[in-house]
């Protein structure tokens, strides 16, 4: 499967997969939920008055997506899938609230693979994570104003009568906030960029880091 180098191919592809699956699969839920926020996130680099760096910021989306594209193919592929994300690859058939599989599938892709992919834009770029952090910042503040209305988008009527009472689903998330994620992502590509250069010990940073993530996304999926 070719990687897309573009936000327009990385939307390309995530529709694709949206064709491939069953609607009530987990792993579709997720992609659904990421094409959404994929298409307002490619609007917003579209404005030159949006960002820093328009074309740095269209690089890390596309390198951020990439992330879950591979877990995707390789799942697919029926290959190893890193254990941050098989708490969801694992239950996508075990009949979990729309909005369970996507706070997990965001949980997993963002406080993994976001700074993964932040020190990686790094790199290629020859940059400092203080350099693109404006840029990030902005990301969240237009995350921020869609992620309730997303997250409501999967909630059946049932489930928003549910959700609007404070039941055992609402328990279960309430925990969970796009922009706490995203502040604490940004905390782990500090430590990462800081121990780039460890060897052995960021090796082991990085492992341990997809095990917890693995840890929280797995008790979103618990049955409710």
């Amino acid at each position: 499967m070719s990687v897309p180098t573009t936000v327009d191919g990385v939307i390309v592809r995530l529709r694709e997969i949206d064709a491939e699956l069953s609607p009530d699969d987990g792993v579709a839920v997720f992609n659904r939920m990421y094409l959404t926020v994929t298409e307002r996130i490619a609007a917003v680099i579209a404005d030159p008055t949006m960002f820093r760096d328009s074309e740095m910021m269209a690089e890390l989306d596309v390198g951020f997506a990439n992330l879950w594209l591979a877990a995707y193919d390789a799942d697919a592929a029926r290959q190893a899938v890193t254990p941050a994300w098989q708490p969801l690859f694992q239950t996508r058939g075990a009949g979990r609230l729309p909005v369970q599989y996507a706070v997990a599938g965001m949980n997993t892709h963002i406080e993994h693979d976001l700074p993964i992919a932040v020190v990686g834009i790094c790199r290629a770029r020859g940059l400092e994570p203080d350099d693109i952090h404006d840029d990030y910042e902005t990301v969240n503040n237009v995350l921020a104003q869609v992620e309730s209305s997303i997250r409501r988008s999967f909630l059946d009527a049932l489930e928003r009568e549910v959700d609007d009472r404070v039941g055992a689903l609402v328990h279960l998330l309430s925990g969970w906030d796009i922009d706490r994620a995203r502040d604490l992502s940004w905390v782990t590509a500090e430590t990462i960029w800081a121990l780039r250069r460890t060897g052995p010990l960021g090796d082991r940073f990085l492992d341990g880091l997809s095990h917890t993530v693995a840890m929280t996304s797995r008790a979103l999926l618990i049955p409710t």
